[in-house]
């Protein structure tokens, strides 16, 4: 799938883009009193809807990458227990939107955005401009099972990227291909608790110091608009190998 459109053009021609593609509109977002206006579309679920019944017996391409996880919102608010952001470097992987990494930016980390999903990039960018932060956010598409960037960062941020046990290995070498050696380098990772990722864990171990927080969180059930409680599991990996 291709944008059409190179990620350098004006704010007004990348929001067409998107418009002729979707159905979007800007939402605000809030997260410890700081709120930022993100491109959205309107109605994920009717556009799924419309994609499987085009699709008919053929692969669909879900738009996971424009779903606001509740993992991201809660990954954002831990952003600030990682210390003064001034002169620190970030990279988001799988960052759909950009939600947590444009968050980071907006608290003075230097950020750069990545995703597969070249409508991700293009949705990441936009939300870049409309929030005034291209001073300190840029996106790049990276395929974190096989790609290298070229440079290391402070912290590592990513929102439901253990979803897939074969990719475990070839994340955990981007991590490892990507995080600086300093005192204060972390790799923070948020996940549905439902959604286990012992096999990563194992595989980071020998080379991550990990600590883990829980944190509860109420989502309405769509089948009883009742809140349900629901849990979010938090990792922070530390190198074990400090440069």
């Amino acid at each position: 799938m291709d944008t059409a459109i190179p990620l350098s053009a004006p704010l007004d021609e990348l929001l067409d883009a998107a418009k002729c593609r979707y159905d979007v509109r800007f939402e605000p977002v809030t997260v410890g009193g700081n709120t930022l206006e993100l491109l959205q579309i309107t109605d994920v679920t009717a556009l799924i809807d419309r994609q499987l019944a085009c699709a008919g017996d053929g692969p669909v391409d879900l738009p996971y990458w424009a779903t606001i996880w509740p993992a991201a919102m809660l990954l954002a608010h831990s952003l600030r227990h990682l210390g003064p952001p001034e002169g620190r470097t970030l990279l988001e992987v799988g960052c759909g939107i950009g939600l947590v990494g444009l968050f980071a930016a907006s608290q003075g980390f230097s950020v750069l955005l990545t995703d597969i999903h070249p409508d991700a990039l293009l949705f990441t960018q936009i939300n870049i401009l409309q929030n005034g932060l291209a001073d300190r956010a840029g996106v790049a598409r990276a395929d974190f099972t096989a790609d290298r960037l070229g440079r290391r960062f402070d912290v590592i941020i990513g929102a439901e990227v253990l979803y897939m046990q074969d990719t475990y290995r070839g994340l955990l070498k981007f991590f490892l291909a990507h995080i600086t050696l300093g005192n204060d380098a972390a790799v923070l990772l948020s996940k549905d608790f439902t959604r286990k990722a012992t096999r990563f864990m194992a595989l980071a171990d020998t080379e991550f110091a990990i600590a883990e927080r829980v944190v509860g969180y109420k989502e309405t059930a769509p089948e009883s608009g009742q809140p349900e409680r629901k849990l979010c599991q938090i990792y922070r990996l530390t190198p074990k190998k400090i440069a």
